[in-house]
Formats: structure tokens, sequence, C-alpha cells
């Protein structure tokens, strides 16, 4: 599935826009292996392994095209970058667990330590696609072919893996890497007016406003955004990983070179035409154009 291409830049760019799910080959895995809590974004109680009501014969779901205003919002908000797919037909050889009900539970259990990785894979990846040191960008290729080799371990051996062995050291590089973009920025923001604390990691900023504002390079891991207001804001070289975007309001803002966002947290947002992503990254279909 994956294919080393030298990672330039430009290569790395269009890996990531790669990692896409395709429903069309995956056995309904997110329908089915994943626990859900009914909340506002699911209208019931799920247990892992207990395939949605809503889920065919043939693995689309019924509803598709109505999930939202039948109180699941939260599949469309779901991405796994296509580990569904690597998990049915790779792993597990195109076995429907449907068909083979043996195989059930442990393609269930190999689903979200499948989607751990490839959600590690697109965060290394995006951070080739930036220009780092020698050494950085060279453990961080070393860190790519580990992953890629992880993906294709068999059922038993991906259950066995320690996964926080693997996010630790991933951690640090990406950090390293958002370090040295932002700090691009900073060096660009010169005048006093433009001064401002950068480190707003973990921040609670729910419900709060910061429209219009100029917040390139700020540092957002981690920040607890919901139903914030971040229209018309310029969010140039921001670190967003592992930030809480549900409900917050990106109208017309400038993500086009914000770092380490996933599909899924876009996916949770409000938006326009006007708003400006990366380009690795799809534009909601619930969002407004207007």
């Amino acid at each position: 599935m994956f294919e080393d291409s030298g990672f330039d830049h430009t290569a790395a760019i269009h890996f990531r826009k790669g990692l896409r799910a395709d429903c069309s080959n995956c056995f309904g895995l997110c329908c089915t292996a994943l626990n859900i809590v009914a909340s506002n974004d699911f209208a019931i109680n799920k247990s892992a392994g207990t395939p949605f009501p809503n889920l065919q014969s043939d693995f689309r779901c019924q509803i598709h095209s109505n999930l939202r205003a039948t109180g699941f919002k939260g599949c469309t908000v779901f991405d796994c970058l296509g580990a569904g797919q690597m998990v049915s037909q790779i792993t597990f050889n195109g076995q429907n667990w449907r068909e083979r009900p043996e195989v059930a539970e442990k393609m269930f259990r190999v689903f979200p330590i499948m989607e751990q990785l490839f959600e590690m894979i697109a965060y290394v990846a995006e951070a080739l696609s930036y220009k780092a040191s020698y050494s950085l960008s060279d453990q961080l290729h070393e860190q790519f072919e580990l992953l890629q080799s992880l993906t294709k371990l068999d059922a038993d051996s991906i259950l066995a893996l320690d996964m926080m062995t693997y996010r630790m050291p991933i951690n640090e590089l990406l950090s390293a890497t958002s370090e040295i973009i932002r700090n691009e920025f900073i060096s660009k923001i010169s005048s006093p007016k433009s001064r401002r604390n950068l480190n707003l990691r973990g921040v609670d900023g729910v419900g709060k406003s910061f429209k219009g504002k100029d917040l390139r390079a700020t540092d957002f891991r981690g920040a607890y955004l919901i139903a914030s207001n971040l229209q018309n804001a310029d969010l140039r070289g921001v670190d967003f990983i592992g930030a809480d975007l549900r409900d917050a309001n990106l109208s017309g803002a400038n993500l086009s070179t914000s770092m380490f966002l996933t599909q899924m947290q876009i996916n949770s947002t409000k938006g326009n035409k006007e708003t400006i992503l990366p380009t690795f990254l799809q534009r909601p279909t619930h969002w407004t154009d207007l």
C-alpha cells in the first residue's frame, strides 16, 4: 500500500493527500469495532463489536445521506485515513467478518490500533513535507518507514504492539518540526502590536472569541477550542495537534499553512467558502457557502 518515493517535500505532500478512507474496500469497521456513547454526536449507545443498526449487509450505511439530521453527526466527522481498508484487505486478506465470524472479534480489536498507526503516519508524512535539518528529516523518515512496516504485520503482532513506545519518539520529532516552522513565522511578526503569547497549549478556549485575530505561529496543541469563534482569524503556522475544535467557527479563517490538522478535526467544525484549508484536507460537505 505504501511506496517509498524518496520523500522530497512535494512527494510528502502528495502522500499525505492520499491518506483517504475507501469505504468500498472496508467491511464497515468504523460502524462495528468502536464503542459509542450516546451524545450530541450519536443518537444511541453502541458497544464495541456491535454493528450500528443502520449498517446494511453490503456494509453501506442506510442513512448515509441523512446522518446529521438523524442524530449521527459523529459519523460524518470520523475519518480513519485508510486504516479500514488496510485491515479489511491486507491484514485479514479480504475476509468478510459476516461470512467469517471467527475473525470478527480479532478484526475489531485490530482496527483501532491500525487507526492510531495511520494517524501517526499522517503526522509524520506532513512533517516530512516541511523543510527541516537533515538530521530531523532523517529521523522522521526512519519513523515513517517503521510505521509503514508495522501496518503490514499480521493481526496477532499488531495486537501485541505497545503504542506508547512509538508515540513518544514521534511526538518529540513533531514538536521539533513545529518549533522550526513556527519560529519562521515568529521572525516575521515584528511589530510590538503583534507580539503576544504564542504558547497556548491546552488553553481553555471553549466558547471564546478569537474573531479576526492574528494568531500566526500559536501553539494550540491540546487546546480546548469547542464552539470558539475563529472567524476571519489568521491561523497560518498554528500547531493544532490534539486540539478539540468541535463546533468551532472557522468561517473566513486562513488555515492554509496550519500544522497537524486532521480531517476529523475539520469535519467537526463550522466553516464556509471563504475558509482556506491546507491542501491535504477536504472541505466538509456540511459547511455552508453563505
